[in-house]
């Protein structure tokens, strides 16, 4: 009797953990003896995903924030390498963190295991050179925005736009006053979200600057109720920590980003899938980031599109603004933040931008497509 298949699963950050969750769901329904095992976070694990490594471990940006762990993240490379090597995985889903992933696919790719490669890298926007190794290592590339299925298949990678997984995961429009009821918070108040990351690199170089932003508004506007939606990955403590003598008592809401910033006026969201995700609830948003001055500059040489946040990259031109390094002050977020506020010709501007990215997506059930993909490469005896 043929064993059920195995799968390895791969994933970094909460993003990666939530869209290879879904995946794995999908996979699941389609074959209930399927076996799973890999790297994640709680998503995966509450999947039945047997976790080998925390997602957390290797959850870093940013090359000096990156150094100081390398021994630690090769070690767990090394380790999945020769958990694969024993348990012989039908096929390998490897889901984003590519500085990560692509290693490890090269070690996979060595043992003849197939590799698909779910949430592709954003080459097209910087290295890429690496679509060269791809097309050697991914024997399918799940795309996850529009037009990177003809980036891919030109440079000869079997590649599939399966849709976008955040589509799905945000929930169904509606009015601030309904997402102020669902989360228990005050329905008439003025409501601001700060979204500062899943990272605790993040919390400590971009939350200070948005709490900062934050009292300045509070100022011009009383009562003001300060939500922060708080990833697994970060201690609720380490971000009440940066509120000490604010003057300010957030709301802290475990998890549930879209919601929060479906619940506010607007968002001050940190450069990532959170943008994606605030900007497809439709409220006005200013993107923030700071790394390291070495990790940017070095961006900076490598980089070959015009913005950082996903939302600007879709619709091709300047939505919503994007404050990064030291454009990065609390003056000037709060700045944003007030142009935007209240109704007028600035706000209707960015709404309409974000209602076109939300049509440039397409329709939902990317995990769907993507189990579809994957289960190609599973052996014509597993299926």
């Amino acid at each position: 009797m043929t064993p059920p298949p195995r799968i390895l699963v791969v994933a970094g950050e909460a993003s990666g953990d939530a869209h290879a969750a879904e995946l794995v769901a999908a996979l699941q329904a389609r074959r209930p003896d399927l076996t799973f095992f890999g790297m994640g976070g709680s998503r995966l694990a509450a999947r039945g995903v047997e976790l080998l490594f925390d997602a957390r471990e290797v959850s870093v940006m940013g090359i000096t924030e990156v150094l100081p762990r390398i021994p630690r993240i090769l070690q767990i490379m090394k380790g999945l390498a020769n958990a694969a090597a024993e348990r012989r995985p039908d096929v390998a889903i490897l889901v984003d963190i590519p500085d990560f992933n692509l290693r490890l696919a090269e070690k996979l790719k060595a043992q003849g295991i197939p590799v698909a490669y779910y949430i592709s890298p954003m080459i097209w926007a910087w290295r890429r050179g690496r679509v060269r190794t791809i097309k050697r290592l991914v024997d399918r590339m799940l795309c996850i925005l529009p037009f990177e299925e003809d980036f891919y298949r030109d440079a000869g990678v079997a590649a599939r736009y399966v849709g976008s997984p955040v589509v799905e995961q945000v929930p169904a429009p509606d009015s601030p006053t309904a997402f102020r009821e669902r989360l228990g918070l005050a329905r008439e108040a003025p409501t601001l979200a700060l979204l500062p990351g899943s990272r605790m690199s993040e919390i400590r170089r971009l939350l200070p600057s948005m709490v900062d932003a934050a009292r300045r508004l509070s100022a011009e506007r009383p009562g003001l109720q300060v939500v922060v939606p708080v990833a697994p990955t970060i201690p609720r403590e380490e971000v009440l920590s940066r509120f000490e003598g604010s003057g300010l008592t957030p709301v802290l809401v475990d998890g549930h980003a879209p919601e929060v910033v479906g619940a506010s006026d607007a968002a001050v969201v940190a450069s990532g899938t959170a943008v994606l995700e605030a900007g497809l609830m439709q409220r006005p948003l200013v993107v923030i980031y700071r790394v390291s001055l070495i990790s940017y500059w070095v961006g900076r040489l490598m980089l070959k599109v015009a913005f950082v946040s996903l939302v600007n990259l879709l619709a091709g031109r300047r939505v919503v603004p994007e404050l990064l390094q030291g454009e990065m002050t609390p003056e000037r977020i709060a700045d944003e933040v007030r142009k935007v506020w209240l109704p007028g010709a600035a706000r209707d501007e960015m709404l309409q931008g974000l209602g076109e990215v939300r049509g440039r997506l397409g329709e939902a059930g990317a995990a769907t497509r993507a189990a579809e993909t994957v289960m190609e490469l599973l052996p014509p005896c597993a299926i």
